[in-house]
This record gives C-alpha cells, structure tokens and sequence, in this order.
C-alpha cells in the first residue's frame, strides 16, 4: 500500500500530473530525470494497475476531481510526473531531453551501419581507434572475416552491420555496442496532463512520433526511489 498512498500524496501536492511513455527505457537514464527534477517534481514509473487505482478509474472513486480520465489512460509501460513547473517548461524541457544509448535485440536499426575496408574501429574512442588483436576472435564470432594486419583485425571487404528499419539480431547489437554505435534514443513522451485546479485532462497531441517501445526492462523499486 506504500506505492498505492504514495501517489494519493502527491496527487494532493502538485498542480499539475502528467502522464508519459519512455522510448528506449533505460533505468539509468531514468534516475537521470529523477534526480534533475528531485526539487520540483516526482516521478512514479511501472505498476499501472497500482497507479490507477490510486488516482481512481471512475469519477465515483477518483482520489481527486478530474483524475479518472488521467487513470483510464494508463496502459502498458507509463509514467505518471507530478509537478508545480508550467506546462510550456515541462514540454519544452522533456523536448530537448534525448540521451542515445545502445540498441537491444529485436529493436529496429535507425540507420544502416556499414565498415569499410581496413582496420576495425571503436567508434567511441575520441578518435577512434583500432581495436586490439585481442578482441579478433569475439568479432569473428560476431560474423566479421578478418585477417591480422601489423597486429590489428583487419577488414578486406566492406561488412554490413545491419540495414535501417530491420529489426536486429543478438549478433547484431552486441556488435553495435563493440563497435560503439548508439542506434536508439532514450525519450520522454508527454500523453496527457492533469490540471489539480481544474480538474481537466488535456491531451498532448504529436509529442510521441518517434518513440520506438520496448520490452519491459526490470525496474528498479519505486518506492525506495520515491522516497523523500
């Protein structure tokens, strides 16, 4: 029941609560926006069953007035991000928020990744660089042919990583991440926000275009995280 009052609580604090999907949900970046809004804002994630029956799915049984047509829109991976910030700020700050990460097996490749001829690079390093004679073995297991150059895994044709919009393989994403090629972007998407004033939910209509959902990645607890 903690989880359970802990979203009445912040229902009665904030003006405003907002509900939001993620693309590429990756904890880490999660705990990012937490700890950017920790002054401003709460941020509940996962358990939608708990979430809206907290808020109350009819208008008999909702927590707050208005708050039931916030809570029959809770499906699947969602958020809810209580807050007293304006909406122009929270809309323009989670529009600009992207952090790039690695793609998973099964996501779809934002671009065509290919290498060309001659050394095998990290693309992470700054510059990039070669990598070790070490590694040949995992790269060749991988799916690259490779030849040893001056101690260096060595390409004598160009290798095709993968195509843009083909979902890829585990050999495919572990390659990527070697390689250091980041294909998805972590994102908030805005669905919906409640007025506490009101009582109104209003709709946030072409915020969600580009995000690609993904399986359902272990959360972390969202109680210890909500703690104050």
């Amino acid at each position: 029941m903690f989880f359970h009052s802990k979203v009445q609580q912040n229902a009665e604090k904030w003006k405003y609560c907002w509900l939001f999907e993620v693309g590429a949900m990756r904890n880490a970046h999660l705990k990012t926006v937490r700890k950017l809004w920790k002054d401003s804002a709460r941020i509940f994630f996962g358990r939608g069953a708990v979430m809206a029956k907290a808020l109350g799915t009819t208008v008999e049984v909702e927590h707050r007035m208005g708050l039931h047509k916030l809570a029959q829109q809770i499906k699947g991976q969602v958020g809810l991000f209580f807050t007293n910030s304006e909406p122009q700020e929270v809309i323009e700050w989670f529009d600009d928020f992207k952090q790039a990460d690695y793609a998973r097996t099964g996501n779809k490749a934002t671009r065509t990744v290919m290498l060309p001829v001659g050394p095998v690079m990290r693309v992470h390093s700054d510059p990039p660089e070669p990598f070790p004679h070490n590694e040949d073995p995992q790269l060749r297991k991988l799916g690259l042919t490779t030849s040893m150059k001056r101690g260096v895994p060595t390409l004598e044709n160009p290798h095709r990583v993968c195509d843009k919009g083909k979902a890829l393989t585990g050999e495919q994403a572990q390659l990527l991440k070697l390689l250091g090629e980041k294909l998805v972007v972590f994102r908030v998407g805005l669905l919906a926000r409640w007025d506490a004033a009101s009582g109104e939910v209003v709709q946030v209509e072409g915020r969600c275009t580009e995000i690609e959902r993904e399986g359902d990645e272990d959360l972390e607890d969202e109680d210890e995280a909500m703690s104050e």
